[in-house]
């Protein structure tokens, strides 16, 4: 075997585990911007999953989407930076959402009630709502710190409860 074969074979060596090393640690959040649909078999079982059961939803006008992020500051209701988003019809009183996570860990889950269904944030129209209930006000802007909407999960279910607010 020449000096350049066995160079090309180590090269091909670590390039694989580095890969996989890599490709390891955070397989989970290589992809951000999964648009995937409400699915309650999810919330059951021994796997992590967050059951995101939301009340005081005024109306069954427009569209609600449910928003998971990562539990820090770099992702926190960044443009972009969730990892999954489910949408359905709204209805009027309350609406239980089941996400997947990708692995055990700390999350934030971000509500919004787009009434008229226009795709755009209508401050004084459109509810919204986080987890753990944060004040959201004319102030805030809607957007309180990662570090009072997050939580963690572990290897099986949890159950968040999360009230929609209107300006």
């Amino acid at each position: 075997m020449t000096q350049n074969t066995r160079s090309a074979q180590y090269a091909l060596v670590f390039a694989g585990a580095c890969m996989a090393a890599f490709g390891a640690a955070a397989p989970a959040f290589a992809q951000y911007r999964q648009e995937i649909s409400n699915d309650p078999a999810v919330c059951s079982g021994d796997r992590p999953s967050i059951r995101v059961n939301i009340s005081e939803i005024e109306s069954a006008d427009g569209i609600v989407r449910v928003q998971l992020y990562r539990g820090i500051k770099e992702d926190w209701l960044e443009s972009g930076r969730w990892i999954y988003r489910m949408e359905a019809p709204a209805r009027e009183g309350s609406m239980s959402f089941c996400l997947p996570v990708p692995r055990a860990g700390t999350y934030g889950v971000a509500v919004r009630h787009d009434v008229n269904g226009n795709g755009e944030t209508d401050i004084f129209r459109d509810g919204g709502a986080m987890s753990n209930n944060p004040s959201i006000n004319i102030f805030n802007l809607g957007k309180p710190s990662y570090r009072k909407t997050r939580f963690e999960v572990g290897d099986a279910p949890v159950t968040i409860n999360i009230r929609m607010r209107y300006m």
